[in-house]
């Protein structure tokens, strides 16, 4: 049997599709030991880091229908998942496009949530979860369960899963070491990330003079503690600004590493006692490590981002506009992330490292 899974292209809904994935591979575990069953994924090339060190996949296949690499686009991709015959395709994104990819294939089933016109294209079509005549929100982690208890998979909890390679947990301490030399975190004080970025637009960031405030309040009120700037190769800039308005030696950043591969991330957001980010991709890296999380959600419904993470702190201001979901704030005075104060962030975060379950990881 010949399984496909099409994944989807943003980082924080690939991490929270690791419990259907993960619940799939422990499902069939013992076909796949006979080589009776093999799991295939479609991923969005970039992406493959994020799932290093895991063994649930046999193949990971690179997709972008609009990558600039002819490889990894739909016709070829569809031509070689075709060769590998698939029984089945779960297809966690919603989109037209990866409905389309599953029946190019070939896939004899293709299972999926029933939205944007691709009905036509599923053989177990999952009508969206209403309340009346509006659809309710509900997470990637929600929904990929759902696809997985199609085909015979028994539901799991939603705690999110990723794992480190040897090569990630060395790049961390060499990227640690650097940052913050003769500083240990096992011996000298709290780790704590602050992630002000992500791919999805400007609504959701906090700004750089409050991410700047908030890393001068935790040097300065928590014995020992340390600040890292998180960023990713297109927020270079504004993590060098965050820190230089710190202005504090225990206030650092990625700005400057040549190189920010996703098993860097993961491997210094597992060794954080505490993550102040957006919602974005590295809250849910940091939810699959178990890592306490301060999230500051702005725009976003809290009910799309959704999983098991017992060490969580969700902050919003209950505005009539919020949540709106878009990218620009439409009012122009983004007051749901402006109007979250950095004392009160920053009590939240030294509540979460008062907390008996928070971790201290070397």
């Amino acid at each position: 049997m010949q399984l496909l899974m099409i994944l989807p292209r943003w980082v924080g809904d690939l991490v929270m599709s690791t419990p259907m994935i993960r619940a799939v591979a422990e499902h069939f575990r013992r076909e796949r030991a006979a080589g009776e069953l093999r799991i295939t994924a479609a991923v969005k090339p970039h992406l493959r880091g994020l799932l290093e060190g895991t063994d649930w996949i046999d193949e990971l296949v690179p997709y972008d229908r609009r990558g600039r690499d002819r490889g990894v686009r739909f016709a070829a991709v569809a031509r070689r998942l075709r060769g590998l015959r698939p029984d089945v395709a779960l297809i966690v994104p919603n989109s037209l496009s990866t409905a389309a990819l599953a029946w190019a294939a070939g896939a004899r089933r293709r299972v999926g949530v029933s939205r944007h016109g691709r009905r036509l294209l599923l053989t177990d079509p999952l009508p969206p979860p209403r309340r009346g005549l509006r659809i309710e929100p509900r997470s990637t982690a929600e929904h990929a369960m759902d696809l997985a208890a199609c085909i015979g998979v028994p539901r799991q909890r939603l705690n999110l899963q990723l794992a480190t390679t040897d090569e990630d947990e060395a790049r961390g301490d060499a990227v640690l070491g650097r940052l913050f030399s003769g500083w240990r975190i096992d011996r000298d004080g709290p780790l704590v990330v602050i992630n002000d970025n992500g791919a999805f637009g400007p609504a959701k960031s906090w700004g750089v003079s409050r991410s700047a405030a908030l890393a001068r309040w935790l040097v300065e009120r928590l014995p020992g503690a340390r600040v890292l700037v998180h960023c990713g190769p297109g927020d270079r800039d504004e993590a060098r600004r965050v820190v230089g308005e710190a202005g504090h030696e225990g206030v650092r950043g990625l700005a400057d590493e040549p190189e920010l591969p996703f098993g860097l991330s993961k491997a210094l957001l597992r060794r954080a006692a505490a993550v102040v980010t957006s919602d974005s991709g590295p809250r849910h890296i940091a939810a699959a490590f178990g890592t306490p999380t301060v999230v500051l959600h702005g725009p976003m419904d809290p009910r799309l981002s959704r999983s098991d993470h017992a060490s969580l702190v969700e902050m919003r201001v209950d505005l009539p506009c919020s949540p709106c979901g878009r990218r620009i704030c439409p009012l122009g005075h983004h007051d749901c992330m402006r109007l979250l104060g950095v004392d009160d962030v920053g009590r939240a975060v030294r509540s979460l490292l008062e907390r008996p379950s928070a971790p201290a990881v070397a």
